[in-house]
């Protein structure tokens, strides 16, 4: 499987995560695809965050522990942040903040919003602004970018779901549309590198359907 690198040094590494590859554990997996892309099987792959296996787009991965280390205390700070595109059925408000509570079935690896917290549940944040609207044949869908407060599990799937803006594809949380995959696509990591201290901005932009149809 080829993987797409943008930016690389001997602290981290940044590329694409391609849609079906897990961060971590079952094959294929990132380590796995990293090694290969290094041609090292016991090459150091430090995994300090993670995307879904159906989110495709931007991932950073350290390539020590020190790295990794100074990454992950980012990530605990608040200073780690991750933007998100996702085409959705329907027409949310122009832009909006939400907090929920969602509790994860780990049996059946699906999340489900809860009225308040209780034991299990995480709560959960996010912001988003509509970028585009388009017309088609099966009503109207959306073009949201997502800033994420909180990293829960399919946590832009289910906030958006629960309020009736399935995302496109996504036919765990109610999507009839099966002509695309799930549409959510990892736009830009911020952070800062963890050698020099260097504001680092990684970005890439989704093609193809659906992310076309808003051109």
């Amino acid at each position: 499987m080829e993987l797409t690198v943008l930016y690389e040094d001997n602290d981290i590494i940044a590329f694409l995560k391609p849609y079906g590859v897990a961060s971590e554990g079952k094959s294929p997996n990132i380590t796995e695809l990293l090694r290969a892309y290094w041609q090292k099987e016991e090459a150091y792959v430090g995994i300090v965050h993670r995307l879904d296996v159906t989110t495709m787009g931007v991932m950073i991965a350290a390539k020590n522990k020190s790295a990794a280390a100074a990454l992950s205390k980012q990530i605990a700070d608040g200073n780690f942040h991750k933007t998100y595109f996702a085409a959705v059925e329907g027409a949310p408000e122009e832009n909006g903040e939400w907090t929920d509570y969602l509790f994860k079935d780990s049996r059946k690896n699906k999340v489900y919003p809860v009225k308040s917290a209780r034991k299990g549940a995480k709560e959960a944040k996010l912001t988003y602004r509509v970028m585009a609207r388009a017309e088609t044949q099966k009503g109207v869908r959306s073009l949201v970018k997502v800033k994420l407060l909180t990293g829960r599990t399919h946590q832009i799937r289910v906030q958006f779901a629960s309020r009736r803006f399935p995302l496109m594809g996504d036919g765990k949380y109610g999507s009839k549309d099966n002509k695309t995959k799930c549409a959510l696509f990892s736009a830009e990591i911020t952070f800062k590198h963890p050698r020099t201290g260097e504001k680092m901005v990684v970005s890439e932009k989704p093609e193809g359907y659906p992310w076309e149809i808003f051109v």
